[in-house]
C-alpha cells in the first residue's frame, strides 16, 4: 500500500464525485470532509485489509476494481460482492472489517479517517443520507446477485454478471447508450469464475458462445463491445418486460 497525490484531489474534478458518498456535499461540507481525507492506491492483488481487522478508515474507489470475499474455517474462499468505482468501503459504527478486501487491479482509494467522518456524519445530514441511499442501493444489488448465483445457469450469470459492469460503466461516464456500448473488463475469467461459483472452462466456454452467436465482441484480453443491449439483456434471462435497461 501507498499513499499517492491523485490528480483529483480538487473534489470538484473527482471522476466519482457525482455517484460518491460526498455527491450531495455543500462546498463548505467538502472543505470539512478534505480536512480528514487521504489517497491510497494498491496494487492488482494487494489486500485492503482483512475481515476481523480494526477498521480505522472508511473509503470510496475513486478507479480500480477490489473484491469483498470471506473464508470459512477450512479455508475455502467465496467472493461474495465487487467493489467498483464510487462504492464505498467500510461501516460507520462498526469497528472490525466484516470481509477481506483485495485490489483486483490496481486500485486508488479516497480515504476518510474513520472517528472524525463519523462526527462529521452527525452534523451533515447529506452525507448520512447518501450513505443509506447507497446502502440500500448495495442491498438491491445483494438481492439481485442471490438470484444470480441461485437460479441462473451458466450463460445467463455471465451475461447477468456483464450487463451490471456495462450499468455501472454508463453511470460512471454518464451516458446512456443508444446502439451499444463497450468497456474494459475488470476481472480476468479466474476471478469471474470464483464471482459466479463456475470452472474456468465454462466461464471461458460461455464467453466465447456468446461471442460467436454477436451477443459480444471481444477485442483483445479485455475490452468488451455489445453492439446490441437488448440482445445482452435477453440473454440474461431477466424479464424486464419492456422496462428501461439502465
Amino acid at each position: 500500500m501507498n499513499d499517492t497525490s491523485f490528480d483529483s484531489r480538487d473534489c470538484g474534478t473527482c471522476p466519482i464525485r457525482h455517484r460518491a458518498v460526498c455527491s450531495r456535499c455543500e462546498p463548505d461540507e467538502l472543505d470539512h470532509l478534505d480536512d480528514i481525507k487521504y489517497y491510497r492506491t494498491y496494487e492488482a492483488g494487494q489486500p485492503v485489509i482483512w475481515a476481523g481487522d480494526p477498521m480505522e478508515f472508511v473509503a470510496s474507489v475513486v478507479t480500480g476494481i477490489a473484491t469483498l470475499s470471506q473464508t470459512m474455517e477450512d479455508g475455502r474462499t467465496q467472493m461474495v460482492g465487487l467493489l467498483l468505482p464510487s462504492d464505498f468501503i467500510g461501516r460507520p459504527g462498526r469497528e472490525h472489517a466484516p470481509f477481506d478486501v483485495v485490489a483486483v487491479t490496481d486500485l486508488t482509494l479516497c480515504c476518510f479517517r474513520k472517528k472524525p467522518f463519523e462526527t462529521l456524519m452527525g452534523s451533515t445530514p447529506s452525507i448520512g443520507g447518501r450513505l443509506l441511499q447507497m446502502t440500500l442501493d448495495e442491498l438491491d444489488s445483494a438481492r439481485e446477485w442471490m438470484l444470480v448465483l441461485g437460479r441462473k445457469t451458466a450463460r445467463e450469470k455471465i451475461a447477468s454478471l456483464l450487463m451490471i459492469i456495462a450499468r455501472r460503466d454508463a453511470a460512471l461516464h454518464k451516458r446512456l447508450p443508444k446502439d451499444g456500448m463497450e468497456f474494459d473488463l475488470p476481472l480476468t475469467r479466474e476471478a469471474m469464475a470464483d464471482y459466479l461459483g463456475l470452472t474456468l472452462e465454462t466461464v471461458s466456454r460461455q464467453i466465447s458462445a456468446l461471442k460467436k452467436s454477436g451477443v459480444i465482441l471481444l477485442q483483445g484480453k479485455r475490452q468488451v463491445q455489445i453492439p446490441d443491449l437488448q440482445r445482452l439483456v435477453s440473454e440474461t434471462g431477466d424479464d424486464v418486460d419492456g422496462g428501461a435497461i439502465f
